[in-house]
Formats: structure tokens, sequence, C-alpha cells
């Protein structure tokens, strides 16, 4: 994320026609230190500054939202599942990975390399003994940064809505809506 200035928050800010008052309340923050912000008084905290970024980005309609990029039907795994139908599915499905999910909730991810390093006659074994740590998650109205952010780590997010699973983010969703 590029820093503005205190100079291009004003300038931005009224060329959206946002009184101080209106970007504060979007921001969650006072209006006096979008004042103190703006006149070059005092250097916000990065979170604060991230707060204001991300409302004057809503108030363009510019802001893409996990539930806009996620999809819903999230091909998974149960954690007492065998190995090998987490391998079928993942073959059939044309997945390297799937998310490991009880009732709902993620609690694991089996890929193909947790497969090979568990080693021969694997595929009695319950999904629990070979998965590893589970996707991160984000809630809904995540945006597009943090989730690409959490991309470059991990190769999937996970999108929970009261700690339940309700969507599923890939880099080849972030690229898609790039494109």
């Amino acid at each position: 994320m590029e820093l503005p200035t205190p100079q291009d928050l004003r300038e931005r800010r009224t060329a959206l026609g946002l009184t101080q008052s209106s970007l504060a309340e979007s921001a969650g923050v006072s209006q006096p230190l979008i004042a103190r912000i703006e006149g070059g008084d005092v250097d916000p905290r990065l979170s604060t500054l991230r707060r204001i970024v991300n409302a004057l980005d809503e108030a363009e309609g510019e802001v893409v939202r996990a539930a806009d990029l996620m999809h819903e039907a999230v091909i998974n795994v149960a954690p007492d599942d065998s190995v090998r139908e987490a391998i079928e599915t993942m073959k059939a499905e044309a997945y390297s990975q799937l998310p490991v999910l009880q009732s709902g909730i993620p609690v694991g991810s089996i890929s193909q390399s947790d497969v090979i390093r568990a080693g021969e006659d694997v595929g009695d074994h319950p999904v629990s003994e070979v998965m590893s740590e589970s996707f991160p998650t984000v809630a809904t109205d995540s945006t597009v940064d943090e989730i690409r952010n959490l991309l470059e780590h991990y190769k999937a997010v996970m999108v929970t809505e009261g700690g339940e699973t309700v969507g599923i983010i890939t880099e080849a969703d972030i690229a898609a809506q790039l494109s």
C-alpha cells in the first residue's frame, strides 16, 4: 500500500464530495482527527490510515470484498474421511489440495504433498493423520488487498461467517478479478 500524503487525502475526500465528518464516520474515527491528519499536524497509525483509505475506496465504489470473489461451493473432505477418498476427490476435481472441514468449520487442509510426505500405504488412514494446518480465514467483508496479502503465503483463503465456512478464494480467483 502506497501511503498517501495529507494533501492526497484531502484532495481525494473533496473530489468525492465528502465532508471531514462523513469521512470520519465511514472510517470510524473522529472528525478532529481527520482535520489534524489533513493539516499535517499528526501522523496517524497505519491501521487508522488504512481505515481512512478503505472508507475513501468504498466511497468510490472500488472496494472488492471476499463475498464478491468467493466460490460458495467448497469442495472439501472431513477429518475422518480416508486419505484415499481425499485423493479421489482431488483427482476428480483437478485440485492439488482441499480444505478439511468438520461440521462446516475449517480444521485443516490436505494436499498431494501431504500424502507424499506421509509415505506408502496411507490410503486407509483418516485424513486427520496426514493433513496440514487450515487455510487462513477471512470475513465476507474482507477486502481484496487483505486477501491478496494472505495468498502470498497460502494456497487458498477460507471465507467464514460466524465461524462457519461460506466460501473459498484462490489465487486464480484474484487473477480472474484483475483481468
